[in-house]
């Protein structure tokens, strides 16, 4: 038996059979939801739009997206609060939960189960109320005419837009007994074989697309058949879920993190490497399935730094050269190549001879004469010139063993050009899961301003952050991204900084110099809207750094127009300057602006452009429960009376006529401090980063300045 918490699933059956009755009476329904919001003064999530970015009072609604009101990505206390009110509202007799063991939560940018008006179709809402019913009907009596009547509505509803995995996790919701729930976490922990079974395993690993009525039903009486035959600690539908959330949670705790949120995020690298001399060893790798080299020094994960592997290489040389190269070599070899990297084997400097993904972690066996080695599985062994692909930037293949090409994109596409067949799949594409909690404890804003951006974000699909220094506007941008996903998914949020030259060329297309004179190359934002078009059904995230440092009007030129949220999708292509390609942006691209407000270098905005975008105003987080939390933590008197004067200082800054409130001193100067040596921290940032920053906003009066660091000195003192 699972030792989580399922006092959830009375109350969920029970509002699932109360929601029942207003399948004819819609309106009812929405009006006595808004009467829960308004009287409980709860900001409620948008739940139509006019088509032309602006929230309206939504006419129709599903069942499913009901649920997802409270089964999104809140805190559990406002979850707690919704329940109970939903419980009074609907005259419910089951106990209001207080424990959420195992359920599923919706993105909280895509809570509804049906797209807006303008975009859905006539029939959408009235299936997912036939799905509905008809699976209460079948949970409580299945019979022939029940079974094939969900059958019918389920396979219509996959067909909607706004629908996928997801009307698995409202089945889960209303009969968590009945209908497995196969969101990305469970999927994952059903894949594993010793998780339940390897048959189940096969069927869950070979599901592309959420399955079929007909499959999706056997596949819930196949892991029911398996957990009631086999001791494992989850018995139902429900703790199998928690179970697969937990692992997860376990998982994801270990991994660190860094200032934009992206080091814990596991992503494919490539590397070419040469097997042995002139490609010598190649036909013996290939046959035994590996990658090797030499030099034997012992076992490399005994050397703890770089330096050590230096000085074996010397004693094994009898020399005083550093050996930078073979270092290098030896320590990306043990250390930074990952199971699911993607080799590319080279001989000489103008042939690849094949391309293969790392399966293993770092072996030393000290019977071979290349001792150190990784298992690879080869998918290609042959002989692919180089010669004619090589530009004005790259002559030749690197002469190193081993070199990591990831980032330099222009050799790596060349490379991939030379074979027919499509990009290899990596072995797996894992990415950390990333909550709102995740967010409101890392980012020191409160909770209703999250929402707040997420509305903001989803009504105008253009949003631009704007704050004073060190408030964390770069900070938030990939988190807030992250928690909309679910999860730090990369490959659906690219970040880019615009400059005094940046332009149209780097931003959408423009012709390049190349070996035959000059060829189109396209740009950053054409590329991402490229891929988002392909994977219409998820979220894709554009950041730009610094909007207003680059000539906006030039920048985006003709894609003015297309960016507002009225005039995306294929319905509104336009011709592009540079080609007769016929381009639109898509529906599920969201583009978030940061925006300096301390920069005096910088003119307004573009009145076209700020029409365009909705604005929110980031501000210093000193007071947000997170930072009062994290001020508790560091326990330091002085750096709570140093936090005491900052807001002061603030305030004045505020009052200043040629300053005001965008020039304030944000939270993100004293993040990511620690009691060990918070004094040491303390005078730096006061000292180095504080005051300087005061010499520049009182230039002209040298006697304020020096009344303030002399105030903050005294604290730190």
């Amino acid at each position: 038996m699972s030792n989580g918490n399922y006092e959830w699933i009375p109350f969920y059956e029970e509002f699932a059979d109360s929601l029942l009755k207003y399948k004819n009476n819609r309106k009812e329904l929405i009006d006595k939801i808004y009467k829960c919001y308004d009287e409980n003064n709860i900001q409620i999530a948008t739940l139509e739009g006019d088509g032309a970015g602006k929230s309206i009072f939504p006419f129709d609604i599903d069942p499913f997206t009901v649920f997802a009101l409270f089964n999104k990505k809140i805190s559990d206390d406002n979850r707690i609060k919704l329940v109970n009110i939903f419980k009074q509202e609907f005259s419910l007799s089951s106990n209001a939960p207080e424990h959420f063991d195992g359920i599923p939560l919706v993105n909280n940018l895509s809570a509804t189960f049906y797209y807006f008006s303008d975009s859905r179709g006539d029939k959408d809402i009235d299936n997912l109320w036939g799905v509905f019913e008809a699976a209460l009907e079948i949970s409580k009596k299945p019979n022939e005419i029940a079974i094939n009547k969900f059958m019918s509505y389920y396979d219509n509803v996959l067909k909607q837009k706004g629908i996928k995995w997801n009307i698995t996790m409202g089945l889960f919701w209303i009969r968590p007994n009945k209908f497995i729930n196969l969101d990305a976490t469970n999927r994952s922990f059903l894949e594993e074989e010793s998780h339940l079974s390897d048959t189940v395993a096969n069927k869950i690993k070979n599901l592309k697309n959420p399955p079929k009525a007909i499959e999706y039903l056997q596949l819930c009486e196949d892991v029911k058949s398996v957990l009631s035959s086999y001791s494992f600690n989850y018995k139902t539908f429900s703790e199998l879920s928690h179970e697969a959330y937990t692992q997860k949670d376990v998982n994801d705790s270990d991994l660190p993190v860094d200032g934009l949120g992206d080091e814990d995020v596991k992503t494919t690298k490539y590397w070419i490497y040469s097997p042995g001399e002139r490609a010598n060893m190649w036909d013996e790798f290939y046959e035994k399935g590996i990658m090797a080299i030499g030099w034997e020094i012992g076992d490399l994960t005994k050397f703890k730094s770089k330096e050590e592997i230096s000085k074996a290489l010397q004693d094994y040389y009898n020399d005083n050269k550093p050996h930078k190269n073979d270092v290098h070599c030896l320590w990306q070899f043990a250390h930074d190549i990952q199971v699911g990297d993607i080799i590319f084997v080279k001989r000489g400097r103008d042939y690849i001879i094949g391309r293969g993904i790392v399966t293993s972690n770092y072996k030393f066996d000290d019977g071979q004469d290349y001792p150190h080695l990784r298992t690879v599985q080869w998918i290609d062994n042959g002989i692919w010139s180089m010669k004619k692909n090589w530009d004005e930037r790259t002559k030749s293949l690197p002469l190193k063993t081993l070199t990591e090409f990831t980032m330099y994109t222009h050799i790596l596409n060349q490379i991939k050009n030379l074979f027919e067949e499509e990009d290899v799949e990596p072995l797996f594409e894992e990415y950390p899961s990333y909550s709102m909690e995740d967010f409101l404890n890392e980012v020191y804003i409160g909770e209703g301003d999250y929402f707040t951006l997420l509305n903001l974000l989803k009504n105008k699909k253009n949003l631009i952050i704007q704050g004073a220094p060190g408030v964390g506007k770069t900070f938030l941008a990939k988190r807030l991204a992250y928690s909309i996903m679910g999860l730090k998914d990369v490959d659906r949020c690219m970040m880019i900084q615009f400059h005094q030259s940046y332009s149209y060329e780097d931003f959408i297309m423009g012709f390049r110099p190349s070996k035959e004179g000059f060829e189109l190359k396209h740009g950053s934002f054409y590329n991402f809207c490229k891929k988002a078009e392909e994977d219409d059904e998820n979220d894709y995230f554009f950041i730009i750094d610094e909007i207003n440092r680059g000539n906006i009007s030039k920048i985006f030129g003709e894609l003015f127009m297309l960016i507002e949220n009225d005039k995306r999708g294929d319905k509104n292509k336009i011709r592009l300057v540079y080609s007769d390609e016929l381009f639109f942006i898509p529906k599920n691209v969201y583009i978030i602006g940061l925006m300096n407000t301390a920069d005096r270098s910088l003119a307004m905005i573009d009145y076209a452009l700020r029409r365009r975008f909705a604005f929110f105003d980031l501000k210093p987080g000193f007071s947000s429960e997170g930072f009062i939390q994290y001020q508790k933590e560091i326990n330091s008197s002085e750096f709570d009376n140093l936090i005491e004067n900052i807001k002061t200082l603030n305030e004045e800054i505020k009052k200043d006529e040629s300053l005001g409130e965008g020039f304030a001193i944000g939270h993100s100067y004293f993040a990511n401090l620690n009691s060990e040596d918070i004094d040491e921290k303390l005078n730096y940032i006061v000292n180095h980063e504080i005051i300087p920053l005061l010499n520049e906003y009182w230039f002209d009066e040298p006697g304020k300045v020096e009344q303030w660091s002399n105030q903050l000195r005294s604290v730190i003192n």
